[in-house]
């Protein structure tokens, strides 16, 4: 019972980091305003901290083997909840740059710790709850960082989108140090440390992740600066994937690309979290842009898919707990749920108000955890307890790397489908402009009366219509996003159907019979 408190202990951590990290990015807007910052250095803002999340956590593993699991535990989980309480008093962006770089490196060390702690600690029979603890810090806190934003913000303070993680942060500290185990530590291990691939490894992860917070606003190839972290970053990630490769200690073992199921729900952990991110984006996006809501606004649409979470991932680790229930049919059953929700969302208009989200969003609350413990569990279930460092770098990474692609993509897909649609839009009324005016003109003549100036009227009709006009466009990008979704999902239920060989939950060992 103490190392199970240990270990939720390191529960709570996560998704402490997660909070913090998700609870800053939505109410980026509300911060840019208190601390001054432009829009480009708020993206920054935000780039900076993934980078380094994303990189800490392919180079965790090693660490905490070394100094302990213990120890690198409650020395993260301190220093991300310390670095929080400067950053509302710092008024110079390269100091603030710095803190949440460091905030970032901190907090991404406990992902993978949480992953060891539950396969390591936790006994055969409950194993797979264990799991559906870690699968929590992809379907629960990501989508509560919406409500959480909207609650300090509007009825606490500013501040309080980076103290938030105090005093959650104090009770895992708690419970960190009174349960989990105290592992000697091993510092012989520093005279074999793989530096070359670390010196590699860190600055390609930081480019890469850039690159796709980036590129979209930058206009990719186009900027020097993206071409740069592109071909630098990319020459030196193939460099450490090779030298991994053939390294006696790696940090992640790339062999483990050979097993079917590894390979399988590796790909399938990118494309559920990606499609989880996009389908999160999508409602607050359309809300906040085309219905003017505030996060306060839109919290139901988040908490629709949080709260479930609580009482769906037990119920799913449970399923997957028993032998005779197979976890391919549990991943195609909730891929297929993402698909009619993303199904339905391609139906969206601009009529549309949070109300008539709520179904979709039942829809990915069941989908999103029938999704993830199968797939962790094809990933996990496969390998023994000394493989476990060697893949939770990878997994972790992988995670976290999600996240960026899914920013990226929703970025290049809106910007474009909207471009698209608005060009098409505008040939359609310039194709049709003779027979259309016979219909007079409705916007001008609701604005006649606003002013004698009939030029100044004129501007401001124009302006109405491009105003409709884009409100058009992007609803129809964001139902296309939609369709993508759905036929992403439709591939991946195909592919649990071909790929990946069946695995079984562990079990306790059984007593050998007595002599008697």
């Amino acid at each position: 019972m103490r190392t199970i408190v240990g270990c939720l202990g390191v529960l709570l951590a996560v998704h402490v980091v997660g909070f913090n990290e998700h609870i800053t990015e939505i109410g980026l807007a509300d911060l840019r305003g208190e601390m001054h910052m432009g829009h480009d250095e708020s993206l920054w803002f935000t780039s900076i901290y993934e980078a380094f999340n994303i990189a800490s956590m392919a180079f965790t593993p090693w660490f905490y083997v070394t100094f302990s699991l213990y120890r690198f535990s409650l020395f993260v989980t301190a220093l991300m909840a310390m670095l929080a309480i400067p950053l509302p008093f710092m008024h110079d962006l390269t100091a603030v740059y710095v803190l949440r770089a460091v905030q970032g490196l901190s907090a991404g060390c406990l992902p993978p710790i949480l992953m060891t702690v539950m396969l390591k600690y936790l006994p055969a029979p409950i194993r797979v709850f264990g799991v559906g603890g870690y699968a929590m810090s992809a379907t629960f806190g990501p989508n509560l960082g919406g409500p959480l934003e909207a609650l300090w913000f509007e009825h606490v303070g500013w501040q309080w989108l980076y103290w938030e993680v105090l005093p959650l942060a104090a009770v895992a500290l708690g419970m960190i140090a009174y349960g989990l185990p105290r592992d000697p530590m091993n510092m012989a291990r520093f005279r074999n440390f793989n530096w070359r691939g670390f010196l590699l490894g860190v600055p390609s992860i930081v480019c890469v992740v850039t690159v796709l917070y980036h590129g979209d606003r930058l206009d990719w190839f186009r900027s020097p600066l993206i071409t740069h972290l592109t071909f630098w970053g990319g020459a030196l990630f193939i460099g450490f994937l090779v030298h991994e490769w053939f390294h006696h200690s790696p940090f992640f073992r790339i062999q483990f690309w050979g097993n079917r199921n590894i390979a399988m729900s590796m790909i399938t952990l990118v494309a559920t979290l990606m499609i989880c991110g996009l389908m999160a984006e999508i409602p607050s996006a359309y809300l906040m842009e085309i219905r003017g809501y505030r996060p306060v606004q839109a919290a139901p649409i988040s908490l629709i898919v949080a709260l479930p979470q609580l009482a769906l991932l037990p119920l799913t680790a449970a399923l997957c707990n028993i032998r005779r229930v197979d976890c391919r049919y549990i991943l195609a059953f909730g891929m297929s749920c993402m698909a009619l929700a993303a199904w339905l969302g391609s139906w969206l208009t601009p009529d549309w108000v949070r109300d008539n989200f709520y179904i979709i969003q039942i829809l990915q609350a069941i989908g999103q955890p029938t999704v993830v413990i199968p797939v962790l569990m094809l990933a996990t279930m496969a390998l023994g307890p000394a493989d476990g460092p060697l893949i939770s770098g990878m997994v972790n990474m992988l995670k976290g790397m999600a996240n960026a692609i899914a920013a990226a993509l929703f970025a290049i897909l809106l910007r474009r489908r909207e471009q698209f649609h608005s060009a098409m839009l505008l040939e359609r009324h310039g194709d049709n402009a003779t027979s259309l005016q016979g219909f007079g003109n409705p916007i001008g003549g609701q604005l006649a009366g606003t002013s004698p100036d009939s030029a100044h009227v004129g501007r401001n009709t124009l302006e109405v219509f491009h105003t409709f006009l884009h409100e058009q466009s992007t609803v129809l990008a964001l139902a296309d996003i939609y369709v993508v979704i759905m036929w992403i999902c439709i591939f991946f239920v195909v592919l649990t159907a071909i790929l990946p060989g069946r695995v079984y939950p562990p079990s306790a060992p059984k007593p050998l019979p007595s002599a008697s």
